[in-house]
């Protein structure tokens, strides 16, 4: 599959962001930084790129994410493109959280604004960020870093993480599923089943499929090569192909939706008659387990 060389972002929406971002800061910023000495540090040998994530262009960046330029510019971007306002849209994610975690997983963390906002929320929890970008990894470690934070950042695919069964109380992932493939989707939730914890949660934020559907031109808008087949989807049945239960959606202003799941409890319970609410996580054994990073 190419990617379109005539988008919107390119004719229009690229010279706009340029009047609207500091481009001497992130200039000076992206100089500062021996980006390939940094990502050997989290660069993962036996990770292989797939091709999906390889192979295409994503928000007018060429060579995607696996660039620095795509580390220093996600940012600036994001928060004009994530109307009303990037933090508020995150934060329904961690308001939808129904699980008392103690270690969480955040993958696709992208630069880890999201991570950095989970640990907040859950200081005493091991809150570990994980992404198929060594180069966005460099810069979530950056950013925990300037904050104070102790955030663990795991460079892997997130169909094939490495973590043993049963690893997380909490995963999410934040707007990754518009930039995968459905089959991948589908991989990366299964996955996701198998690191939960008994009764544990899974949260994806995304925008919104059925407001997407109604509006074809934004399709055209960024260079999103798997969007169309995003907007034409259900993360509900993706959830449920994936063997979880209890899944809902809500929306969050008609742009934006955070869908909640929970792998199914044990003893033939299922987790829709289950008060999720007040879960408590097993002892699933995690002390001293290696961080991974």
């Amino acid at each position: 599959m190419t990617t379109r060389q005539d988008t919107i972002w390119e004719k229009f929406l690229s010279p706009v962001f340029r009047l609207l971002i500091d481009e001497k800061a992130l200039r000076e910023y992206n100089d500062s930084v021996d980006w390939e000495k940094e990502c050997n540090y989290i660069r993962r040998p036996d990770v292989i790129t797939p091709t999906y994530y390889s192979s295409q262009n994503f928000h007018g960046i060429k060579g995607g994410y696996l660039t620095s330029g795509a580390a220093v510019t996600y940012d600036p971007i994001t928060q004009y493109v994530v109307p009303p306002n990037e933090t508020w849209v995150r934060q329904g994610l961690i308001d939808a959280v129904r699980v008392q975690p103690r270690r969480i997983l955040d993958i696709g963390c992208g630069t880890g604004t999201g991570t950095i906002m989970l640990k907040r929320a859950y200081p005493e929890a091991e809150v570990i960020g994980l992404d198929l970008s060594p180069y966005m990894l460099v810069r979530s470690q950056h950013k925990a870093n300037e904050a104070g934070l102790n955030i663990n950042w795991r460079h892997s695919d997130a169909e094939k993480t490495g973590f043993p069964d049963a690893s997380f109380d909490l995963i999410t992932a934040s707007l990754l599923f518009h930039e995968t493939p459905p089959a991948v989707t589908v991989g990366i939730l299964r996955e996701c089943l198998r690191l939960l914890t008994t009764g544990g949660q899974v949260l994806v934020l995304d925008g919104n499929q059925t407001t997407m559907r109604q509006l074809e031109f934004l399709h055209n808008v960024f260079e999103e090569p798997y969007i169309r087949d995003f907007s034409a989807g259900s993360v509900d049945a993706w959830m449920g192909a994936a063997g979880f239960e209890a899944v809902q959606t809500q929306d969050i202003l008609l742009i934006h939706q955070v869908t909640s799941a929970v792998k199914p409890i044990i003893n033939g319970e299922t987790a829709a008659n289950k008060n999720v609410r007040t879960y408590t996580p097993y002892n699933t054994g995690l002390q001293g387990f290696p961080s991974p990073a």
